[in-house]
């Protein structure tokens, strides 16, 4: 379906006051992760070796669709610690997590979904996570702006939790990011931020470069990449991707979340993380 593409009008709100509570950890571009559901390893310790294995600098973790005992999957002393051991013994971050339960319990008009929001910021502050992303897609999709107010409402409830935890809620969907960001606006919490998927974006008619731009640093926790196939096969533009990227100074994770075209995990991801990095760098002698 084509899709006009929006055009900037001018800024929504001024980047939130508080943009440094959260400070990254380097200077000279974004850490390339992966997620554990596109290593087929959802919620698996074994993702945290598979991902150091193939050359990544995080790997962003599941915290499970089915909860345990009326809790999330990872909401276990024992199996964090289990992550916090393999990530040292690997030397490799956890690049945040994901609530994937709010694919079930959508956060928009079920209130398990605020509960586990709650429940999933602690967890997410126990793995030196730093972010944690709450998906909305599907039938849980913002598709009103009173469906966008109701959450805002829903996470100015939470957010100072995240916010004394040192926890960053990413907001992922398929809305611009004008319309991300009046959610914010209306939370007014600097632990809650966008987190920008080019492929999401891309796919929804928006210009992705020119968002990264207007959004800025300061208004993007965390980012995933990924393309229709192979990074760099597909509609998207990635050296004007790499290119913003790199001019708003953005030093966090940005993640593959990238499918297997040839069946080998292994061979994709390393195929795709080759060429992340290799856009990276010819947009930085350019």
């Amino acid at each position: 379906m084509n899709i006009s593409r929006r055009v900037f009008l001018g800024s929504v709100a001024a980047a939130p006051a508080a943009a440094r509570l959260f400070a990254a950890g380097q200077t000279h571009g974004p850490k390339i992760g992966v997620t554990d559901w596109n290593l087929k390893k959802t919620g698996d310790l074994d993702a945290v070796a598979l991902a150091k294995s193939l050359g990544f600098d995080g790997v962003q973790v599941s915290l499970g669709r089915k909860p345990v005992d009326g809790k999330l999957p990872l909401d276990n002393a024992d199996i964090q610690a289990q992550y916090l051991a393999r990530a040292k013994q690997q030397n490799i971050a956890l690049a945040g997590t994901c609530l994937d339960i709010l694919h079930v319990n959508f956060l928009k008009n079920d209130k398990l979904g605020q509960k586990w929001v709650a429940d999933g910021i602690p967890i997410t502050k126990t793995l030196n996570a730093g972010v944690m992303l709450l998906p909305f897609f599907g039938k849980g999709a913002l598709e009103t702006a009173q469906e966008r107010d109701y959450v805002a409402d829903v996470l100015k409830e939470v957010a100072g939790e995240a916010e004394r935890a040192g926890i960053l809620l990413g907001l992922e969907d398929t809305i611009s990011a004008e319309d991300n960001v009046r959610i914010m606006d209306r939370i007014k919490s600097p632990a809650v931020r966008v987190y920008y998927d080019v492929g999401n974006s891309n796919r929804n008619g928006f210009d992705v470069p020119k968002e990264i731009r207007w959004l800025g640093k300061a208004r993007i926790c965390q980012m995933h990449l990924k393309d229709k196939g192979y990074i760099g096969d597909g509609p998207i533009d990635f050296t004007a991707v790499m290119k913003a990227i790199t001019e708003i100074g953005y030093d966090g994770f940005a993640n593959l979340e990238t499918s297997s075209p040839s069946g080998s995990i292994e061979d994709d991801m390393r195929r795709n993380l080759k060429a992340v990095r290799e856009y990276l760098e010819a947009v930085k002698k350019s």
